[in-house]
């Protein structure tokens, strides 16, 4: 059984690794042919989005013991993450169309 736990867990972290790439990969690639930070959130926000809330296996792994963690720290981490990328962040107009605006805002 544990070497299962074991190729189910490596599994699960390289598929949210390789995500992580093509976000990443996605993000860069439109700001080099852009040269701008505008449009980032439209190309790699959905992604990101998906790959988040598939994090809420985390959790599941602390409650049913395949990882030490525990149940309420990774929930509230997940719960922090997820409950500011849609609930917050996929609303606010300027992050999705503006995203220059919004990096000065952080820059300064």
């Amino acid at each position: 059984m544990a070497k299962l736990q074991t190729l189910y867990l490596f599994s699960y972290n390289f598929l949210q690794l390789l995500g992580w790439t093509l976000a990443l990969f996605r993000i860069l690639s439109n700001f080099i042919s852009t040269n701008s930070v505008t449009g980032v959130y439209a190309s790699a926000g959905e992604l990101i989005c998906l790959l988040q809330c598939c994090a809420f296996l985390e959790v599941i792994h602390g409650a049913i013991g395949i990882v030490p963690t525990g149940v309420v720290l990774p929930l509230m981490q997940w719960s922090g993450r997820t409950h500011f990328l849609l609930a917050i962040a996929r609303q606010i107009v300027e992050v999705l169309y503006l995203s220059y605006q919004i990096t000065l805002t952080f820059m300064h």
